[in-house]
């Protein structure tokens, strides 16, 4: 088949779009406005960009009426130029999901979703305790993209939090914490095998 995304030509019931850009990892967010209220939201269009020096992007579609524009999570780090990417573990697929509910911007969703708030190190946004790995970022570009309330948010990584147990024999074993990603529609999938690829010379 093929279609056009701008004459949504498809003729299927869902979009197929996401779907066939899979698997996606899952940016799972944290963010604290001024106030001091912390936000957390798992966001799926995510991934690493560079790894000298370490970057990551996030892409945050629609809107909230009690946010001028965007959501919370955009908001806050408009307001501090902060966040921490918590990385999300098949043990943790519940509460991800929790936290991805729609909720008023003066809740705490780490509270909502049952998990243990922790300070950051170098930044002032907290992290998700439980998370196998933390990325705490500092903003580094807010990009406006085509589309209602399309927005990118690049961001330098500045500290790394990983548990000590996931590292053997010198590198982190994903399959110790099973590392969740997204598909399309409500579809998921967890890394519990890897292989490996020698690259050519």
């Amino acid at each position: 088949m093929f279609y056009q995304p701008e004459k949504n030509d498809h003729g299927l019931p869902y979009n197929p779009f996401k779907a066939i850009v899979s698997p996606r990892p899952i940016g799972w967010i944290s963010t604290v406005d001024n106030h001091g209220i912390a936000n957390l939201a798992p966001y799926s269009f995510f991934n690493a960009l560079c790894d000298t020096p370490p970057m990551v992007m996030f892409a945050s579609s629609g809107s909230k009426p009690d946010q001028a524009s965007g959501k919370d999570s955009l908001a806050n780090i408009r307001a501090t130029g902060e966040f921490a990417v918590n990385i999300v573990s098949y043990e943790l697929r519940e509460p991800m999901n929790k936290s991805a509910a729609s909720l008023p911007a003066d809740t705490d969703e780490f509270e909502a979703s049952g998990l243990t708030k922790s300070e950051g190190i170098t930044i002032g946004a907290p992290h998700v305790a439980e998370s196998p790995a933390v990325l705490e970022c500092k903003l580094y570009k807010i990009i406006d993209l085509p589309g209602a309330s399309n927005t990118m948010v690049i961001g330098e990584v500045v500290g790394v939090q990983i548990k000590d147990d996931l590292i053997v024999n010198g590198k982190l074993d994903v399959t110790r914490y099973q590392p969740l990603a997204r598909l399309g529609y409500m579809d998921y999938a967890v890394v519990n095998e890897v292989f490996s690829l020698v690259k050519p010379a």
